[in-house]
């Protein structure tokens, strides 16, 4: 097992690592839309929130040496579904090979975001 960890993502707000690697797989932990420049959730809405998402995800994939192309499976958390058809929109713009993926409603999420994507993908 290898601890991934890259400065251009948000660092771990807890005990775990961004991401793990094992074998030939990358394990992320779940992204929010912290913005690693300032440490802080910059936008309000579902749109601007998934964008920092993915470029949070593409960060510590790069760090990893995979990428989205590479994705298997991503388990996605919304705080509210009626922001499925927005976080959607951009999602599909990351995830072009349409890995297998969860998507479920959470009554919160850290530091107030509305969105919280993890992912799994090969090296």
């Amino acid at each position: 097992m290898e601890k991934i960890f890259t400065e251009n993502a948000p660092a771990a707000i807890g005990p775990y690592s961004q991401a793990m690697k094992v074998g030939n797989l990358v394990y992320t932990s779940g992204q929010i839309p912290i913005d690693p420049a300032t440490g802080n959730i910059e936008s309000q809405d579902i749109t601007g929130q998934t964008e920092q998402v993915m470029k949070n995800l593409d960060a510590v994939l790069a760090a990893a040496g995979s990428s989205f192309d590479k994705a298997v499976k991503t388990l996605c958390f919304l705080k509210d579904m009626s922001d499925f058809a927005a976080f959607n929109e951009v999602y599909a713009k990351y995830f072009t090979g349409k890995p297998a993926r969860s998507c479920v409603a959470v009554a919160a999420l850290p530091k107030g975001a509305l969105v919280e994507v993890e992912v799994v993908a090969e090296i």
